[in-house]
C-alpha cells in the first residue's frame, strides 16, 4: 500500500477545518493539489473518506478512522524527532500538559520546580473540564493530563499522585455556619451552586449525596471555580469545592467550611496518559517530578 505522509497531513488538516479552501492555506498549497491527493488515498484504501456538506466538506464513518491513524501515525514521527534531539544532546522541547480548572491552583508550582531544571523546554498548558482534557489526551494534543476522577478507559493509565480534599462553602452568615458538624439532609436544605456537567468535582458531589439517597437542588450553574466562590459569597447558595482553591477566601474570611463528616468528599489527583505510546522526555521527566514527589 502507497500512502503518502504529506496525504495524511492533509486529510487530517480538512478534517479539523471542514474546508478545502482553509486546509490548503494553512499548508500552502492550492486547493486542487488536496483534492487530488485526496482522491488518491481514496483510490489507495478503496473507500470514500469525505463527502460533501452543502458549501463544506465532512468526513465519512470510513474518514474518521482514518484521520485517527493519521494522527497517530503523526505523533509517533514528532515523537521520534524529539528523541533524535534528545539523541543529539540538544536540551529542548515541549511539554504539554492539560488539567482540570481546580488543578490549576496548585500545578504552576509544580510547572516552575520543573523550568527551573529544565528552563529551555516550552510549556504548553491547557485548562479544561474533565471531558475536555479527556478529548485533549485522546486527540495526542497533549502528553499528560491531571484530572480528579480517574478515567473509565483501557487505553490510558491513571496514577494518584496528590490528595485533593472537597469541601461544603457557605457564606460567614449562613444558618447553619458555626455548628460542630451538619448532615448531609441539613445541606440538602438549601439551594446549591452547581459546577457544568462534565466537571468532575459536580460529579463527586453528586455521587456523595446519593450514597444518603439525597439530591441537591440547584440555584445557578457556573462552569469555574472562582465564578462559584463569588456566587456563594453573593448568597446565591453552597457549594462543593476542592479545599485547594479556598485558601485566601477562607484566610480573609469571605468563606467558612460546613464540616460534615458524613460525606465522602475525600478524593486523589490522578496523573494521566496513554498507555501504548511512549511519551517524549519532557514528558516522562515531569511525570517522573510529580510522582517521585508524591
Amino acid at each position: 500500500m502507497k500512502i503518502d505522509l504529506r496525504q495524511l497531513e492533509m486529510l487530517e488538516a480538512v478534517a479539523r477545518h471542514r474546508s478545502l479552501t482553509l486546509a490548503a492555506e494553512e499548508l500552502h498549497v492550492t486547493q486542487p493539489a488536496i483534492s487530488i491527493q485526496l482522491r488518491k488515498l481514496e483510490a489507495e484504501l478503496g473507500i470514500a473518506l469525505t463527502e460533501r456538506a452543502g458549501r463544506g466538506i465532512r468526513l465519512t464513518e470510513a474518514g474518521h478512522e482514518a484521520v485517527q491513524h493519521a494522527q497517530r501515525i503523526g505523533q509517533a514521527l514528532e515523537d521520534m524527532r524529539e528523541n533524535m534531539r534528545q539523541y543529539r544532546g540538544l536540551v529542548r522541547g515541549q511539554l504539554r500538559i492539560a488539567v482540570v480548572s481546580t488543578a490549576n491552583y496548585f500545578i504552576p508550582a509544580d510547572i516552575a520546580r520543573f523550568r527551573k531544571l529544565h528552563p529551555a523546554i516550552e510549556v504548553n498548558l491547557k485548562v479544561a473540564n474533565r471531558d475536555g482534557i479527556l478529548e485533549l489526551i485522546e486527540a495526542n494534543e497533549s502528553d499528560l493530563a491531571i484530572t480528579g476522577q480517574p478515567p473509565d478507559d483501557s487505553e490510558l493509565v491513571a496514577r494518584r499522585f496528590k490528595p485533593n480534599p472537597l469541601v461544603v462553602i457557605a457564606p460567614p452568615d449562613h444558618p447553619l455556619a458555626g455548628q460542630f458538624e451538619v448532615s448531609p439532609r441539613e445541606l440538602v436544605a438549601f439551594p446549591f451552586v452547581f459546577r457544568e456537567p462534565g466537571s468532575g468535582t459536580r460529579a463527586a458531589m453528586e455521587r456523595a449525596f446519593r450514597e444518603h439517597g439525597l439530591e441537591c437542588r440547584p440555584s445557578c450553574v457556573l462552569s469555574s471555580n472562582e465564578a462559584v466562590k463569588q456566587a456563594v459569597q453573593a448568597g446565591l447558595g453552597i457549594a462543593v469545592i476542592s479545599q485547594q482553591t479556598t485558601q485566601l477566601e477562607l484566610e480573609t474570611d469571605r468563606l467558612i467550611i460546613l464540616p460534615c463528616k458524613e460525606l465522602s468528599l475525600t478524593r486523589q489527583w490522578f496523573l494521566v496518559y496513554r498507555n501504548f505510546r511512549r511519551l517524549p522526555p519532557s514528558a516522562l521527566e515531569f511525570r517522573n517530578q510529580l510522582l517521585t514527589e508524591a
